[in-house]
């Protein structure tokens, strides 16, 4: 089986258990609606509600239907409890207690899952921590060369020989794959690091050159591997340099570069297990997207096994959990690091973030001033600002913050165009639209192929009856850059309708909205574009749906006036 193959196998077999979990969490619900409504008055009526171990079971379904991983670990251990040897459940409670970072406990859970690729490698990890290099290759042996364990295992391997004093062998193990075709240069970034901490420079030198060339996108831990070479070779502003293409790639990362580059005099690994960890963070990175992301945190977790303070670790899986929904959780990833690290000021601006989301902005606020107090040339605390005040809809503040940023941008580069874009839609939030039009223009100058800010201007101009033939044309641009984008196709069928081409509009607009049925404006600009083509029945079938999905206040109120309707009537079927 190729790794390709075998990562769309974890694919399948994680599409199938949320199969499994929702048709679960379907049965529950039914359950609930057969105890509420029994279906007859007679003796014959029941209700099926789980007890005991099923009722365990099922919360714990229904809390990996979520992403809730702390829950599911107590009730499957609940489960367990009374069902000891249901290995179907020592599986679940193994994969949820590791997701919960409960190490002890799913190290325990392990030893009872010898045909499970992932407890053996936490298995392996335990003997890792405890130096035991023979034990942990004797596991690593066994382990079959397949899905997974095709990458893990010659990376795992090599770093144990490192750890048992072999570092030729550990070489060996790795470089007929960095001959190979796929993943080259992870396979050599990881020889390159075992070469490194074996005090082995020319060796090393040749392998990170490899790795260099060889790996596709520069990404934060690659980027403090190869700066942190390029620093102990003597090649300081190569690694100025390295680290600057980063920020370029991140842009939140410029706020901590001078930390970074003080930094780089130091080894990214201090051992085996720290090399291991970052192998578990590369397939993670890897792994993110789509329906891999559980495993993508598994990986994390077992990375966090061996390195708790591993920063890049954390940050990736703060991503994944917030990707999720999961903020509160995610800000619990990024809880404890310490100041000291090179990375704090990045932290901070993610943890201000996610503390917003979970409705603590005045915390988030707080931690910002602070952090712009302490970087008083860094734009960045003050975009974060006003996006949390754009959140909230407090759009003058958000205003003020934007223009903060913008006062410490020295001068503003063609990246910068979205805080020109953003401090533009909250100008034009709080009515103010001369300064909302020229920060569009400004955001264009900077970026001129960017549809967003295409569409917004092109739209603006075309609510306000300005500049048609212009708008027409930029939103047509916009359009070819995002076919698919519902926002985009609506505004060009809303200038076309202001234009007067209405057949070009409808079937312009009957676009939008089988792009995005569920849009309100995008359904009541269909409604306009039917009453001008004279298909007033369609157009008021179209207006009537677009009051049904919360429309803006202003939109129900042009909606109700269209059906004439009263002020916040309801609409009734037929009318």
């Amino acid at each position: 089986m190729t790794l390709r193959a075998a990562v769309k196998y974890m694919a399948d077999m994680q599409q199938a258990r949320r199969l499994t979990r929702t048709s679960l969490l379907v049965l529950s619900l039914l359950s609930a609606c057969a105890a509420a409504e029994p279906l007859s008055d007679g003796p014959q009526a029941t209700s099926f509600a789980p007890t005991g171990v099923d009722a365990d079971i099922l919360v714990g379904h229904v809390a990996e239907l979520q992403a809730d991983p702390a829950i599911a670990a107590g009730a499957f251990d609940k489960a367990l409890a009374v069902q000891p040897h249901d290995s179907g459940l020592v599986q679940q409670a193994f994969i949820a207690s590791l997701l919960d970072g409960r190490y002890d406990a799913a190290e325990a859970l392990a030893r009872q899952l010898p045909d499970n690729q992932i407890a053996q490698v936490l298995l392996v990890n335990q003997e890792v921590r405890a130096g035991h290099w023979a034990a942990a290759e004797t596991r690593l042996r066994a382990m079959p060369r397949e899905g997974l364990t095709q990458l893990l295992q010659p990376l795992m391997l090599a770093w144990v020989k490192a750890g048992d004093g072999h570092t030729d062998r550990a070489l060996a193990t790795l470089q007929p794959l960095i001959g190979g075709r796929q993943f080259r240069g992870l396979f050599a970034l990881h020889a390159a690091m075992i070469a490194d901490l074996a005090n082995r420079p020319a060796d090393a030198a040749k392998l990170y050159r490899i790795a260099d060339a060889e790996m596709p996108d520069l990404n934060l831990r690659l980027a403090q591997i190869l700066a942190s070479w390029e620093t102990r070779d003597g090649q300081s502003a190569e690694a100025a340099r390295t680290l600057a293409d980063l920020a370029d790639a991140a842009p939140d990362m410029a706020i901590a570069l001078p930390r970074l580059l003080a930094a780089t005099g130091q080894r990214p690994v201090t051992g085996p297990a720290d090399g291991i960890a970052e192998a578990y963070l590369a397939l993670a990175a890897a792994l993110r997207g789509g329906d891999s992301s559980d495993l993508a945190m598994i990986m994390l977790r077992l990375a966090l096994d061996l390195r708790p303070d591993f920063t890049a670790a954390r940050l990736v899986g703060a991503e994944l959990l917030s990707d999720a929904g999961q903020n509160a959780q995610a800000l619990s990833m990024l809880a404890g690091l310490s100041d000291s690290d090179p990375l704090s000021p990045v932290i901070v601006l993610r943890r201000a973030a996610l503390t917003a989301q979970v409705g603590r902005a005045a915390d988030a606020l707080h931690d910002l001033d602070r952090l712009a107090a302490q970087f008083p040339d860094s734009p960045l605390p003050g975009i974060v600002e006003g996006d949390i005040y754009s959140e909230t809809h407090k759009f003058r503040e958000a205003a003020a913050a934007y223009s903060q940023a913008i006062d410490r941008m020295r001068p503003a580069r063609g990246s910068d165009w979205p805080v020109f874009y953003q401090r533009g839609i909250a100008y034009d939030q709080s009515h103010d639209w001369p300064r909302a039009e020229a920060d569009f223009r400004h955001a264009l100058g900077l970026a001129p192929d960017q549809p967003s800010v295409l569409n917004y201007l092109g739209y603006s101009w075309a609510n306000k009856d300005q500049h048609l033939g212009q708008a027409r044309q930029m939103l047509e641009k916009a359009a070819a850059g995002r076919p698919n984008d519902g926002a985009i196709i609506d505004s060009l069928g809303f200038v076309m309708l202001r234009q007067g081409e209405v057949a070009q509009a409808v079937a312009m607009l009957q676009r939008a909205v089988e792009l995005e049925p569920e849009d309100s404006t995008i359904n009541m600009h269909l409604g306009d574009a039917y009453a001008a083509a004279g298909r007033n029945l369609e157009a008021r079938y179209q207006w009537r749906r677009a009051l049904t999905l919360n429309p803006t206040p202003d939109d129900a109120t042009k909606l109700e006036a269209k059906l004439q309707l009263p002020k916040g009537g309801a609409v009734v079927s037929g009318q």
